[in-house]
């Protein structure tokens, strides 16, 4: 595995290695309770961890040139 790809493991830790850790129903962020904005922090932060992998990764370049 390419160094940058080692980043999409990181919402994998976040949703499911931080669930224990961030399951509190008391803290309301933006209106909803703590584990759920949690839940869709992490969806966010998916979509942009992926276009950085996509965006800096040497294959998709290879590809675009031919």
């Amino acid at each position: 595995m390419k160094g940058i790809r080692w980043l999409m493991v990181l919402p994998f830790l976040g949703i499911l290695g931080g669930i224990p850790f961030a399951n509190k129903v008391t803290p309301y962020v933006l209106g909803m309770p703590f584990i759920l904005f949690w839940l869709v922090a992490w969806v966010i932060m998916t979509s942009i961890i992926m276009a950085v992998v996509y965006r800096f990764d040497p294959e998709v370049r290879e590809e675009e040139r031919t």
